[in-house]
């Protein structure tokens, strides 16, 4: 806006009216036409100013003036906000040259007119209302503008004291969330928006500052897809190169990537929307670099919920401990433990006696998954049994249609690890369903002297109770056969459960109907009770009074009667008494 007319003057060339000796430093003069009569240092370097201009705008500057003695014109700042390059654009804006203030230095600014306490007091439209003003009629309200003011903060902890971060962050996320209203429903737009604006110049910012924009974003409903693409590309921005295991830096991004990951209304995890691959990398490098418990079992838990997507080349996880096998089997077999949690929940939520097709579908993917994992990490020498069983064992029966894989598997482990037990290899070889192994299998196993012989004659007799079904014609109830002629459930227990779940539904479903007609019928015999016992109350002498007389009416009638009955029954008699004498 306005020519720089700062001079630099040479430690042995002082003003002809300083009455004190010039330190030998780079001495400054912001205004030459007048001789200075005071000096300020700034960290080292001094600027020979003059003190009406500074009083007049800066409470400090004359707190400071008038403390001075007599025979002194020297004023130190210390820890000056900025420096020298601020100090002078202060010095400046006193002296009333015009300068730009940009997204660079109005943090600078605003924290040196502070420092120096150029507030209203002192004059109006001092350097802290024109640095306010800045800050929110042009930073606040632009994405861009407030990531760069929001990067100087890094450099200036005295922006906390003024709240500039906070601002930042909030005007970041504010500008975030109008964006995605104002895109609407245009994908283009979204995704232009997600990579130019968030990916792009969030990826400039420190992990502290980075973590509370992205907070401040989900707090704000800003869509997850966006929050989740910019995590990934932070994370590939501030993680490449070489992983150091002793870097506290990497550790507090990858502890802080984890922390921040979105989850969905219902709390719990995001599958579509979160790379699969984006968490099996974030475990990786946080198992090198030793990350928290709580940050690892997190990622654990997000893979497990979406294991069935997962590849081979995702859970070969090198081992980083010494003396150990080449791969990670113990955090394999916690992803898998997540993953049966999720189904089992999923079974609770939706009910036994729901379709359980999607579930047992995503069981039988991840069985093929483990048992052509269990086969890569089979050869491996150092690999315990204990290890390899702990897989095999989590996993439930009704994971797998075929029993090759994990036939193939095991025969390598024993090839791998020839000194193991005959104990050892039979509960090995207990794994092993013999009605679920192909043709081909049965063919091998029966030539495979690594077996037990137990095996072996399990697996031959399987075989002959196969041909003699084939040949009669007889196969089970509820049963299909593969193929290679490999004969397997194609219901689990979980679906004989669920019938049986329906029918308990059912019955308890009558029995409540039984209680509630009984309950009606109590309500309506009390109701009647009641009813007789309020009128035998109110009308007692008049009741008994006609009950009383047609108890009478009906003594006299029958006493009439059995008058007339007697009667008859003696002239009868009378009668037969006179003929006999006759």
């Amino acid at each position: 806006m306005g020519s720089d007319s700062t001079l630099s003057l040479p430690s042995s060339s002082p003003p002809c009216n300083n009455r004190s000796s010039v330190p030998p430093t780079f001495t400054t003069r912001i205004f030459s036409d007048v001789a200075g009569d005071i000096i300020v240092v700034v960290d080292g370097e001094s600027f020979l100013l003059h003190k009406f201009p500074l009083v007049a705008r800066s409470g400090k500057m004359r707190k400071m003036v008038r403390d001075l003695k007599d025979s002194s014109s020297m004023i130190e700042l210390r820890d000056f906000p900025g420096g020298p390059s601020t100090f002078e654009l202060t010095m400046k804006f006193c002296y009333g040259i015009n300068f730009d203030i940009t997204a660079f230095n109005v943090v600078s600014l605003r924290c040196a007119a502070g420092y120096l306490e150029m507030t209203e007091d002192y004059k109006e439209q001092n350097l802290i209302f024109r640095a306010e003003n800045y800050l929110d009629q042009i930073v606040f309200r632009s994405f861009h503008e407030s990531v760069l003011v929001l990067c100087s903060c890094e450099t200036q902890e005295i922006a906390e004291t003024y709240e500039i971060p906070d601002r930042c962050v909030e005007a970041i996320a504010m500008n975030a969330c109008r964006k995605q209203l104002v895109s609407g429903l245009s994908e283009e737009l979204k995704g232009r928006d997600c990579l130019e604006m968030w990916t792009e110049e969030l990826s400039a910012l420190g992990i502290d500052y980075y973590a509370q924009v992205v907070s401040a974003m989900a707090r704000l409903s800003v869509r997850s897809e966006s929050i989740v693409a910019s995590l990934v590309h932070y994370a590939k921005t501030s993680l490449k190169g070489i992983i150091d295991r002793n870097c506290q830096e990497q550790r507090k991004i990858v502890e802080a990537m984890v922390n921040l990951l979105p989850n969905d209304e219902k709390g719990s995890y995001s599958l579509s929307i979160i790379p699969l691959g984006f968490l099996f990398g974030m475990l990786k490098v946080g198992t090198i670099i030793d990350i928290e418990i709580s940050c690892r079992l997190e990622l654990e838990r997000r893979i497990g919920h979406q294991l069935e997507t997962a590849s081979l080349d995702d859970l070969l996880i090198p081992s980083v401990q010494n003396e150990d096998s080449m791969y990670d089997v113990d955090t394999v077999h916690r992803i898998l433990t997540f993953f049966l949690e999720r189904i089992e929940e999923e079974d609770e939520e939706c009910g036994y006696d729901s379709d359980s097709t999607g579930q047992h579908s995503s069981l039988l993917k991840v069985g093929r998954i483990m048992d052509a994992y269990l086969v890569e990490i089979a050869p491996d020498p150092y690999l315990s049994l204990h290890k390899f069983t702990a897989i095999i064992e989590t996993l439930p029966e009704h994971s797998r249609i075929v029993d090759d894989g994990i036939y193939r598997a095991i025969d390598m482990y024993l090839k791998a690890h020839p000194l193991l037990t005959e104990e050892e290899r039979k509960k090995l070889c207990n794994f092993i369903d013999c009605k679920k192994l192909s043709q081909e299998a049965s063919n091998h196993v029966a030539q495979n002297d690594r077996l037990p012989v137990q095996m072996v004659v399990r697996v031959l007799y399987t075989e002959q109770l196969r041909l003699k079904k084939a040949l009669s014609g007889d196969s089970e109830e509820g049963s299909w056969v593969l193929p290679s002629g490999v004969q397997s459930r194609a219901v689990s227990p979980r679906d004989t459960y669920a019938a049986l779940r329906r029918e308990n539904r059912e019955l308890k479903l009558e029995i409540s109907r039984m209680r509630v007609r009984v309950s009606e019928l109590e309500k309506e015999h009390n109701l009647m009770k009641h009813e007789m016992m309020e009128k035998s109350g109110n009308n007692g002498g008049t009741f008994l009074t006609s009950l009383s007389k047609g108890i009478g009416r009906i003594a006299t009638f029958g006493g009439e009667t059995r008058q007339k009955v007697n009667r008859k029954s003696r002239s009868v008699s009378e009668r037969k008494s006179s003929r006999s004498g006759r």
